[in-house]
């Protein structure tokens, strides 16, 4: 499956919609994609995941990275997932304690953490 990546502005923030599978082979077109806004200077960032599928650990590498790129910059990057199998994987990783995630876009814009 591919990887589907679009963007709009809500608000203050930038919200990337992300649909399809995250992995070794689809990662680097997100990675390029975080990297363009943040070099834009987009910095407060919503990534949308209602409509991943999959998620490996390329994945969440490439969302640790853009998260740190946002922080370079003083700005942040939420993570909207509703999907119990998603989720699983970041309290897993431990990475629920580093990811603010929402179970809305309209709550992760409006979030002032």
């Amino acid at each position: 499956m591919d990887l589907s990546l679009s963007t709009r502005t809500e608000g203050d923030r930038t919200v990337v919609v992300v649909g399809g599978e995250i992995d070794v082979y689809t990662a680097p077109k997100l990675r390029e994609q975080l990297i363009d806004l943040v070099s834009s200077g987009m910095y407060d960032l919503v990534v949308d995941m209602e409509g991943v599928d999959f998620l490996d650990s390329t994945g969440l590498g490439v969302l640790v990275g853009g998260l740190k790129r946002v922080r370079a910059h003083e700005g942040s990057l939420r993570l909207v997932c509703t999907q119990e199998r998603i989720l699983k994987i970041f309290r897993i990783t431990g990475l629920t304690k580093v990811f603010p995630i929402y179970a809305s876009v309209e709550d992760a814009v409006a979030a002032t953490d």
